[in-house]
């Protein structure tokens, strides 16, 4: 029988798990956690011990990464 969240069907959550903001951006969660460690993907929010990534950091990190053949704004000049 499948779960009936809380929230209606057009509203998606604004916090995501590190497996669900992964997928969310279209990697892997150990390419997730290796741009996090860089910089280049938000950090979590914590929500007693869960870490949370928030939906709006990672549209505006994904936003600011370089397109194909964009110079890259976190390699050094």
């Amino acid at each position: 029988m499948p779960r009936h969240g809380a929230l209606p069907p057009n509203l998606s959550p604004r916090g995501l798990s590190r497996e669900a903001a992964a997928e969310y951006i279209g990697i892997s969660p150990v390419k997730f956690d290796e741009m996090v460690v860089a910089g280049s993907m938000p950090p979590p929010k914590r929500i007693g011990t869960r870490k949370v990534w928030d939906v709006r950091k990672l549209d505006a990190f994904f936003a600011a990464l370089p397109g194909d053949g964009e110079r890259n704004p976190w390699d050094t000049p």
